[in-house]
């Protein structure tokens, strides 16, 4: 299950609640090895020791990442971009199922992060933050955000027509226009606008331009607004009740709208899930 941009506000917000001003007085490190390895994880572990005693100060969220700023200069980036489990506990003794990293705060609570496929869990001060190539993605002001009141059809037109790359190319992955999609949501979006994903952002007329911005701003708002999607869980354990339009669960299934059957196609190092008749 994909964190995107919804999943990673709603997130942000429900730790920012239950965690500002709170100070770390340990944390625990487990099975991890792997994550170092790939670069997923501090390639020293001992980077968390500059967490303890540490008070948190805020929690923002942008694109599919969650950034937890403490005094000090230090800071928690958090990106389970392609699947995570971020939970709120009551005290140790209610913490069940395996974790990454576990946090132990002044008054008892816990909270707890495994990433169950790709993703980051990284401590780093602020000059290290900078050099992230996760933080970079994410919070660089100049790539939009779908949540971002700058977000303007105007704005999204503009980066479409001087865009000759296939739409995933311009949603989804480094090089995109815009941060917090992945191909889940890019998969739902495509089949709301009726847009094949092999269509070029730059041919696209207008009103295929604002029927792509509008399924961008319907996917996210609607997944923000139900507390993500069916997959998702949420801090306190609560799962989301958005279900997709399109995506993997379509296989060997018909179009609800002309039943045709759906189709699979390998795009840009991944599975794209279409409607061949409705999207052109």
């Amino acid at each position: 299950m994909s964190i995107e941009l919804p999943e990673a506000r709603i997130l942000a917000g429900q730790m920012e609640k239950e965690l500002l001003g709170k100070r770390i007085v340990s944390y625990e490190l487990a099975d991890y090895e792997r994550l170092q390895k790939i670069g997923m994880l501090n390639k020293d572990e001992r980077s968390f020791n500059r967490l303890v005693d540490r008070e948190i100060k805020s929690i923002v969220s942008r694109g599919n990442s969650i950034l937890v700023k403490f005094d000090s200069a230090m800071n928690l980036l958090i990106s389970p971009e392609y699947g995570g489990k971020i939970f709120f506990h009551a005290s140790e003794k209610a913490v069940s199922g395996k974790f990454h990293l576990k946090l132990v705060f002044g008054d008892g609570t816990v909270l707890t992060t495994r990433l169950t496929s790709m993703g980051v869990i990284f401590a780093v001060n602020d000059e290290e933050l900078k050099r992230s190539y996760t933080y970079m993605r994410d919070f660089n002001p100049q790539v939009n955000s779908p949540l971002d009141e700058g977000f303007t059809f105007d704005r999204f037109s503009g980066l479409l027509s001087e865009n000759n790359r296939m739409l995933k190319a311009v949603l989804v992955g480094k090089d995109a226009v815009l941060v917090g999609l992945s191909n889940s949501a890019f998969q739902d979006v495509i089949y709301r606008a009726r847009l094949h994903p092999k269509r070029k952002a730059g041919e696209l007329r207008e009103d295929e331009q604002q029927a792509l911005y509008d399924a961008i701003k319907t996917v996210v708002e609607e997944r923000f607004r139900l507390g993500g999607k069916d997959e998702f869980y949420d801090l306190y354990g609560k799962q989301g009740s958005y279900t997709p339009a399109m995506g993997p669960r379509m296989r060997d299934h018909s179009c609800p709208l002309c039943g045709t059957s759906i189709e699979k196609l390998s795009l840009g190092g991944g599975r794209v899930y279409i409607c061949p008749e409705c999207q052109v």
